[in-house]
């Protein structure tokens, strides 16, 4: 800090106040307060995206399995996919329909299964899922319905 002579003649210092810095922390403030939900809501598009793709992936390879075998895998694990975590760190939920019935298969709003092949889908970021789609705990899934001709958020269905 430099100090100087005012016009009076008593020295002066030079640097920033009190109301100078309060000011500067406020504008970081807000700007942090803007950037970090914009952030985060960035990393989760890219998360469903993700997801997304590897269902895409994963079914594909389902596919390919059931015309090897002329049925569909009893598990995911059968398929020996590479990615076998969605990317919230928890495994990809599979259900044969085809084989286990439509009692256990997703449902939409009208309670008509999402598929008549198999489920496979992630349960999203909160981890948590209902058998219908449209519930609460499901709007954030990340799915695969209408036999593969949907892949992405379940709110979007």
């Amino acid at each position: 800090m430099r100090t100087h002579r005012g016009s009076t003649g008593t020295p002066r210092s030079s640097g920033f106040t009190l109301v100078e810095v309060m000011t500067v922390l406020a504008l970081l403030g807000i700007l942090t307060a803007i950037a970090v939900p914009s952030y985060q809501a960035y990393r989760d598009k890219v998360r469903n995206r993700q997801a997304g793709m590897e269902i895409a992936a994963m079914s594909a390879a389902i596919k390919g399995w059931q015309l090897d075998a002329r049925s569909y895998p009893n598990a995911l694990a059968e398929v020996k996919v590479a990615t076998p975590l969605d990317p919230w760190g928890r495994a990809y939920v599979y259900y044969n329909v085809d084989a286990n019935g439509r009692g256990g298969a997703r449902k939409d709003k009208a309670l008509n299964p999402i598929n008549t092949d198999f489920d496979l889908y992630s349960m999203g970021p909160d981890g948590k899922t209902k058998s219908q789609v449209t519930q609460k705990d499901s709007v954030d899934d990340i799915l695969r319905a209408n036999d593969g001709g949907f892949i992405g958020v379940a709110a979007d269905f």
